[in-house]
């Protein structure tokens, strides 16, 4: 069985979406897309799947929601418009969901976390219960109190859904971006660029290509992603970098269509 059809058999997904697929340019919450994505992710339960979502975009939304002319720079700054916005960004979410009856629950996460045995068990376990009665997760890291994704150099939301993923022992990572896949040069910069579908290995070449700005709102880019499909593929789990513009990309990857760029693995041991 071709790789791209046996995406149809995985059961349990970690889908990652981020800031900039989240929001307009000019910060302010893309509701639509944000509406669209929680009917896809919807039926997908209905489908009988178990669906973990990691969502950025609580400081962009707090930035927006306190006047902000632009996402803070300061530690400080970003810890205060996360606590304003992981809220607003819940109750949308809660909002949205409610409409088609699916329950969601928050799970705000920190390094230390994911690196304490006792405490990853705990998480896990919190995941596993809410994933049998049927609830979906909505996880982000604890920008609050942390500092760890704040900073790019320790950590990021790639990174974080990469280590959910494995946490939970999932079978699929999907990274929704403002890009729809990897490509062989900067495509924002040469328009021939090309977009490659299928990666079985994961090489210092490959890396390379995976230049390109952070955008302002983000703080990711191609290279925190290709980071997160080598944590999930050393695990044995196959994930897929496509363009979130439009939500509904994540039943045509489920359907085996050729979108985004499938980076393989090999299977769990």
């Amino acid at each position: 069985m071709k790789i791209r059809e046996n995406l149809k058999t995985r059961g349990r997904i970690v889908i990652k979406v981020g800031t900039a697929t989240l929001t307009y340019a000019n910060g302010r919450l893309n509701l639509q897309r944000l509406e669209n994505l929680s009917w896809v992710l919807t039926d997908l339960r209905h489908q009988g799947k178990e669906v973990i979502l990691v969502s950025s975009g609580a400081i962009a939304v707090g930035a927006e929601r306190l006047g902000l002319a632009e996402r803070p720079r300061d530690t400080r700054g970003k810890q205060a418009a996360s606590a304003v916005g992981q809220a607003v960004l819940m109750q949308i979410y809660q909002n949205f969901f409610a409409a088609y009856n699916q329950q969601v629950a928050q799970i705000l996460l920190t390094r230390d976390v994911l690196e304490d045995e006792a405490r990853k068990e705990n998480a896990r376990n919190t995941f596993f219960a809410l994933l049998s009665m049927g609830v979906l997760p909505i996880v982000n890291e604890n920008d609050t109190v942390s500092t760890d994704e704040l900073d790019l150099s320790v950590s990021d939301n790639d990174t974080l859904s990469a280590y959910v993923a494995r946490l939970t022992d999932s079978d699929l990572l999907i990274l929704l971006s403002d890009i729809a896949g990897l490509y062989d040069a900067d495509p924002n910069v040469y328009p021939d660029a090309r977009l490659i579908s299928e990666v079985s290995s994961v090489t210092d070449e490959l890396e390379s290509m995976a230049s390109g700005p952070v955008s302002a709102l983000g703080t990711g880019g191609m290279i925190t992603k290709m980071n997160a499909v080598k944590i999930v593929g050393a695990a044995g789990i196959d994930a897929v970098i496509a363009s979130g513009k439009k939500p509904g990309v994540i039943f045509d990857i489920l359907n085996g269509v050729p979108v985004g760029t499938l980076f393989r693995a090999e299977p769990k041991s």
